[in-house]
């Protein structure tokens, strides 16, 4: 078959050429192009790494500050607590003071008032006793046309109130 002979012969230099022409691609692609796209993948990763780094490292000093200031307000919180229950116990103090002496202050005025009571009421008694016997005295008189004297009327009252 004479085409194929013509195939060995005008192919093989072609394939020649063919690779050769590979093998430049190869290494020019494989020696010069693929080191360089590597670093730039492994630059890109360590910095991809190292931004990582640098955001736990600032998460973890943010949670640290979030903690630090909760610790604070808490502390703050706890003071501002026993501040108002002491300002608490200072009112009631007061106001448990105030109110035994305004106690006090009424205690006595009642007492004042009971006392004046108690006399208006005695001398309330003895002018009606008087007035009593005055009565009985005019009573007497027009009744039973007789004049009976003040200590005697005042007598007949006593009895009359003792025993009613």
């Amino acid at each position: 078959m004479p085409q194929l002979s013509q195939v060995a012969a005008t192919y093989a230099s072609q394939i020649f050429w063919l690779l050769v022409t590979f093998g430049l691609v190869y290494f020019v692609i494989g020696k010069a192009m693929v080191p360089r796209i590597v670093a730039t993948v492994d630059a890109r990763d360590a910095r991809i790494a190292a931004d990582l780094a640098e955001a736990e490292a600032a998460r973890a000093a943010a949670d640290a500050t979030e903690a630090k200031v909760d610790a604070e307000m808490d502390a703050a919180r706890a003071a501002a607590q026993a501040e108002t229950a002491k300002a608490k116990a200072g009112a009631a103090t007061a106001f448990s003071a105030q109110i035994k002496a305004a106690d006090a202050a009424l205690a006595e005025r009642v007492g004042h008032h009971d006392l004046a009571i108690g006399n208006a009421k005695a001398e309330a008694l003895s002018n009606l006793q008087l007035v009593a016997a005055e009565a009985a005295q005019e009573l007497v008189a027009k009744l039973a046309g007789r004049q009976v004297g003040i200590e005697a009327a005042s007598e007949a009252v006593r009895k009359v109130t003792v025993h009613g």
